[in-house]
Formats: structure tokens, sequence, C-alpha cells
């Protein structure tokens, strides 16, 4: 069916009331408590999606189908590949309608306003794109571009379908302040590394800094096991306007990571 000029297809049990996230858990999150975390602003809760948004987005997932490998592709400053499966999210995107309805509500006020109390910042410009990835892939410890504030992601994954033992965890890297932002360090050069939960309606919140090292480290799964993530990067808007503008007028594919 059609809805406000993009294709979607109907939720199964379709609730116009369905609300996607909790506020009674991200209204609890102390805002100077997360900016005052080493080594970098990190948050790992509990539950940020209400039971019944949780359970309908992990039922409605995009097929791989509409996704695009990325596995070898070259990175800035040495870093080896992040090898994963990515799909951008669009309005006009052919998925079911409740993951619109989510990002919806990622666009709205409230949500704007956590984001905006958690990093203390304003102007704040929203993309998202999920990732699936399979045995063998892993992402190599870096930092994110200096347009964006930080990210949030919501992993979708429970026990059901994973084992902790397979990897998968968003790692958080503690340099002590030695590594210049456009380098190329592996896991074990880094002081600490501290593994976030991933399991049964996680997401995992973190600002971007010249120290926000972070990574996955290879994933070890059965076939047909996917580590899923959705993410929401968020951005400085005017640098992501400038940005957007420049890649244009050279007419390159914007690096988004």
């Amino acid at each position: 069916m059609m809805a406000s000029g993009r294709r979607v297809l109907p939720s199964e049990g379709d609730d116009e009331t369905m609300r996607y996230l909790d506020y009674t858990k991200l209204d609890s999150l102390d805002s100077e408590a997360f900016r005052g975390t080493n080594p970098f602003p990190l948050a790992n809760p509990e539950g940020a999606l209400t039971h019944e948004g949780f359970a309908r987005l992990m039922g409605s997932l995009p097929s791989t189908k509409l996704f695009t490998s990325e596995f070898g592709v070259a990175r800035s400053h040495g870093q080896s590949p992040h090898d994963r499966m990515s799909l951008e999210y669009s309005d006009d995107l052919s998925i079911d309608r409740s993951w619109h309805d989510f990002v919806s509500e990622l666009r709205a006020p409230r949500y704007q306003a956590f984001l905006r109390r958690m990093f203390g910042r304003r102007m704040l410009a929203l993309t998202f794109h999920w990732h699936y990835a399979l045995d063998g892939c892993s992402v190599s410890p870096h930092c994110d571009a200096r347009r964006k504030v930080g990210s949030h992601l919501f992993y979708f994954n429970t026990s059901d379908d994973w084992d902790e033992s397979w990897g998968g965890q968003t790692v958080a890297l503690d340099d002590g302040g030695r590594f210049p932002y456009k380098s190329a360090p592996a896991f074990d050069d880094f002081d600490r590394c501290v593994d976030s939960k991933t399991l049964d309606n996680r997401s995992f919140l973190f600002a971007r800094t010249d120290s926000s090292w972070h990574g996955v480290r290879e994933i070890h799964c059965p076939e047909g096991a996917y580590r899923r993530v959705f993410i929401v990067v968020v951005e400085d808007k005017k640098r992501s306007m400038l940005h957007s503008v420049i890649d244009r007028f050279e007419g390159k594919e914007r690096a988004r990571y």
C-alpha cells in the first residue's frame, strides 16, 4: 500500500498506537554521567525500546536481498576494511511499515530533545542505516568522522538467535590518549577494552571524540546467523550540510563512517 508518498508493507496486527522508544528508560539516563564516562562518553542501556516495539521490529527486519555487500573496501589511515552488509534507510524503501514508523519516532521532537540533552549539543542531523554481519566479519578500531556528534546503535539479536561467544560486541577502546585519530592501531594496542552487551533489547549510545576508539572483533558464527544492528548517526547539522555540498560538487560518494 502507499502512505505519505512512500511504499510500505502492512504490519501484521497493525496498531496505530504502537510506540517503539521507551522514554521511561531513556529519560532515566544521566547526561552528566554519560559525558563523564571513560574512555569516552557512552551508555549501553537495556530496554531503550518498548517490549512490544522491539518484538515488532525483530519480526519485520529487512531482507538481506535489499543489502549491499561491503567487503574489502579500503579505508582511510591504513585501517583494515569494515566487512559487513549495509542498507541505507530512505522514506521510499520497500520495507515493513513498522520500520518507517520507528524512524518517524526517531525524527520526532522528543527523541531529538533526548539527544540534545545527552550530547549537550543543538542543531543535529540524523541519518539511519542497518548493518548485518556474518561469519568472519569485523570492524577494525577507528574513530568516526569529525562531523559526527555520535551514534545510537540498536542491536537486533536475542539469546534465541545469537550466542555471545560468537562475538558481535561493540568494543570501546581506551588508548590513554596515545593515538591520533588518523591512525590504525590494532585491538591489542589498547590499554583497556570494554565490551558492550548486545542481546535482548540492548542499545549503545556514544559520543564521538578524537579518542572514541571502537570496533568489533572478528565474528565466528554458524552459517545463516547474522549480527544485526540499526544505527542512528547523529551529525552536526552545519558540518553535515557543508560536507554534502562539497561531496556533490566533487562527485564523491559520501563517506559515512
